[in-house]
């Protein structure tokens, strides 16, 4: 046998040995699975109906509700809705938002008068700002957007906060006088809002 036969056999034996060895490693190996996301608590108390329900865009500038609005009243207090820290604590575009990194994700909170600083760690529950008017999605009523991101990635806050209980409402948003548009729907369950119009099929 040559000498280049040899080599290229032993090399053939030494890479099939330690394509084994690696496969046996990777098999064994334990896997890393998710982090784990935890139940978010209300972030008003007492629990909030929800007037608009998550509407993800369909691309990143898209049209669409990137959060839950839920109702409250002016003044009224925020709370963290998961232990984590503050990351962002000012105004954008006239309103208060307040921002608290969870692990992977983050919760959003506007129009908010902040009551924490960046860098401040918060408990679940605990009162992050106060609920302002300015700027809010359902005047001239006072609400709190509430909003989940992963990364990039908007995500439904209701996934986290177990749903909502309760019926769907008709909200006036606009005077019919100053608007095309003086009804909006805002729904609670958007399942109990597709039940109602099968019912119609």
């Amino acid at each position: 046998m040559r000498i280049r036969t040899r080599i290229f056999l032993i090399a053939l034996a030494v890479g099939f040995f330690l394509g084994v060895l690696l496969d046996a490693f990777v098999v064994a190996a334990p896997r890393q699975s998710a982090p784990e996301v935890r139940p978010w608590a209300w972030p008003l108390d007492p629990q909030p109906e929800v007037v608009e329900t998550f509407d993800p865009p369909a691309d990143p500038y898209g049209p669409g509700h990137r959060g839950i609005d839920l109702s409250g009243r002016i003044g009224q207090s925020v709370l963290a809705v998961a232990d984590g820290r503050v990351r962002f604590a000012g105004m954008v575009a006239g309103r208060g938002v307040v921002v608290i990194e969870h692990g992977t994700e983050r919760s959003t909170y506007e129009p908010v008068i902040a009551a924490v600083d960046v860098g401040d760690p918060v408990d679940a529950g605990q009162v992050i700002g106060r609920l302002e008017l300015v700027g809010s999605h359902c005047w001239p009523g006072s609400c709190l957007h509430l909003g989940r991101v992963a990364g990039d990635t908007y995500r439904d806050p209701l996934e986290l906060l177990g749903g909502a209980d309760g019926p769907v409402r008709l909200l006036p948003f606009h005077d019919a006088t100053t608007s095309g548009d003086p009804w909006r729907l805002a729904v609670v369950r958007r399942t109990v809002v597709e039940d109602i119009l099968a019912g119609f099929g």
